[in-house]
């Protein structure tokens, strides 16, 4: 597969704002990567930021913009507070500000931007990766449109908005009450503390935009089918009467399939199939044709895999298979965090890196946990041959929740109550799916955590289906266990041991966390008086000796019924210092080589 050629030309088209980097520095005391100690302010997260849907005709608007932070009933801003590096949150490091956004304030943020010559007569798209939370656009002073959810892209478009001329200014408002509503903020938190961190407010992916045609493909999803031997793609464009939709299927440049139509069934009769051994991808073109004409084109990959459960040998409990072929998913907790991007990695090496890491260690699957990537990570997943389970990230903490036993059911009241906070709930919930359902990394869904806002659990789990029944879903990972409320996972979480202390006989067994093996390392904490762990050493051959103990005990419980498992995790965050690697991702904590060994023994274990 060759889809790194189209990120490389698409990167080169890449325009980066200019400024006097002299003014600009990382703010605060904490600790940084080595990423961001050498950030390039001036080229910031410069590649195509959409994997699955590339055009080649861009702009990248990352870098300096004006900004402001004014009471939230502000109706606008002049943006004079400073300077803010776009696409860092403006509570990070280097965002070059370092400012707490509460639920009273509004952040705002301004810049100007050209509209290239040659892409007159296309719509203009301003296209936006993620902001937290609530974001409002106005284009050349005029409202063009609004987002709410901090972990989808939205596009707008900005065609109707823009007044005559070569300039043009984008100005967006965004509102955050992060902990004190009902949105979704996984672990934010506004005065950090356990494992609870910093609050992420605005702007922190990528925002870009591009010319499209009156028709233009705006998605995609492709399934597989490896018992068929066909890719079934359905694609979702803007048509007009005639428009023809072609869909071409490639194996290292040569056609393996071609169809027409927005819902398309490619035989492909010799498939080279996915898997974390073997991350064999293909790739996509798709486009709209006109008269004869090629009015749309995107090109973007696929993978063929598939994802099902099924009794193992023994005809005693339920396993994972991947590709019909029962496979153990061992991988680490990931909070996704950096102490100088927070929510954003310094760079794409960067973000890269950490699935590099767990996959030298011998982990085959990440949990992503309460926080959604950029589409680039998923990308480096697919590639690189790692599983992924996808967390939603969580309204409130549980402490709302009242744990009732009856029997095997945990009964409680709905932790969300409002309906407004329900029913947003499910329209990111749903944007979250839809937007990265295209990626064959994910294999799990996981709408819940450990009753952190958990409510009306069989219908979210029947919404989640609903979107995507391709893979499974853990109805909630360590938390309110229920019989009859649909998805294929029981999943317990206990730390620091491995235990299994339920078993449901309908469902997949796993242990979504355990371990929490805490080590400070002295120069790399990001608070060095406050750090814990569930459990504290202070070397690493106690740490490894400890690692391997509850590796073994892993294997032992297969024949108990569990068929996968996470470790709580693969760096440290904030306070927390029971990481495999250190916050700033200098210090691999333990020996790789052995990691790899013990995770390779456990991940065998399963008959």
């Amino acid at each position: 597969m060759k889809t790194v050629r189209f990120f490389l030309s698409v990167a080169l088209a890449a325009v980066a704002l200019s400024c006097n980097t002299t003014q600009w520095q990382p703010v605060g005391d904490h600790i940084m990567t080595e990423w961001g100690e050498n950030l390039d302010p001036n080229n910031v997260h410069q590649e195509y930021p959409r994997p699955q849907l590339v055009r080649e005709d861009w702009r990248n608007l990352n870098g300096f913009w004006n900004y402001a932070i004014t009471p939230i009933d502000a109706e606008d801003s002049d943006c004079k507070d400073g300077q803010i590096l776009v696409p860092f949150a403006v509570e990070s490091a280097l965002s070059g500000v370092g400012r707490t956004v509460t639920e009273n304030d509004a952040l705002w943020y301004e810049r100007e931007f050209t509209v290239p010559k040659e892409w007159k007569g296309k719509r203009l798209m301003l296209n936006f990766g993620a902001v937290d939370w609530h974001a409002q656009v106005f284009v050349d002073g005029q409202f063009a449109g609004e987002h709410k959810g901090g972990y989808a892209p939205f596009s707008i478009d900005a065609t109707d908005f823009l007044k005559k001329g070569r300039k043009h200014t984008l100005k967006i408002k965004v509102i955050d009450s992060t902990e004190t509503s009902w949105q979704p903020r996984g672990k934010q938190i506004l005065n950090p503390n356990g494992i609870w961190y910093t609050a992420v407010t605005g702007i922190w992916q990528t925002v870009w935009m591009e010319p499209v045609a009156d028709a233009h493909v705006t998605s995609y999803f492709a399934v597989s089918d490896i018992d068929a031997k066909k890719l079934n793609v359905e694609v979702e464009a803007e048509l007009q009467e005639g428009d023809i939709c072609k869909v071409v299927l490639l194996d290292e440049g040569n056609v393996v399939a071609e169809a027409e139509g927005t819902e398309v069934s490619l035989e492909v009769p010799e498939m080279k199939l996915w898997s974390p051994d073997s991350p064999v991808l293909y790739d996509l073109e798709i486009s709209i044709v006109r008269g004869g004409e090629t009015v749309d084109a995107v090109k973007g990959y696929t993978a063929m895999r598939k994802i099902s459960y099924a009794k193992g040998a023994d005809g005693k409990h339920y396993q994972m298979l991947l590709n019909n072929v029962p496979l153990y998913q061992f991988g680490p907790l990931d909070q996704g965090w950096w102490p100088d991007g927070l929510y954003t990695a310094p760079c794409d090496e960067a973000l890269m890196f950490d699935i590099v890491k767990a996959k030298e260690m011998g982990f085959n699957m990440i949990r992503k946990h309460v926080k959604v990537e950029p589409a680039r990570w998923y990308w480096h997943c697919d590639r690189l041959g790692m599983l992924v389970w996808q967390d939603m990230p969580n309204t409130y903490d549980n402490s709302k929740t009242q744990w009732n036993y009856h029997g095997f059911d945990l009964v409680t009241a709905d932790a969300v109550t409002d309906p407004e906070g329900q029913e947003n709930f499910r329209n990111e919930w749903t944007e979250i799916v839809k937007a990265n359902r295209t990626f064959p990394c994910i294999v799990v869904w996981v709408p819940f955590n450990e009753a952190w806002g958990q409510f009306k659990t069989k219908e979210i789990v029947e919404l989640t289906k609903s979107l995507d029944s391709t893979r499974l879903v853990n109805y909630s990972s360590g938390g309110n266990f229920y019989t009859d409320c649909g998805g294929e996972i029981h999943d317990l979480h206990n730390y620091p041991e491995p235990v299994m202390y339920l078993y449901d006989p309908n469902r997949i067994n796993v242990l979504g966390e355990y371990g929490g093996i805490g080590w400070p390392v002295e120069g790399h904490l990001w608070q060095p008086d406050q750090n814990w762990g569930y459990i504290q050493y202070k070397s690493e051959e106690e740490v490894l000796a400890t690692y391997e103990k509850y590796a073994i005990m892993l294997t032992y419980l297969v024949d108990w019924g569990f068929s996968s498992a996470i470790y709580t995790q693969l760096t440290d965050v904030e306070g927390e210092v029971n990481g495999l690697m250190t916050y700033d991702r200098k210090v691999m904590k333990l020996d790789i080589d052995r990691l790899n060994e013990i995770n390779t023994m456990v991940i065998n274990s399963l008959k």
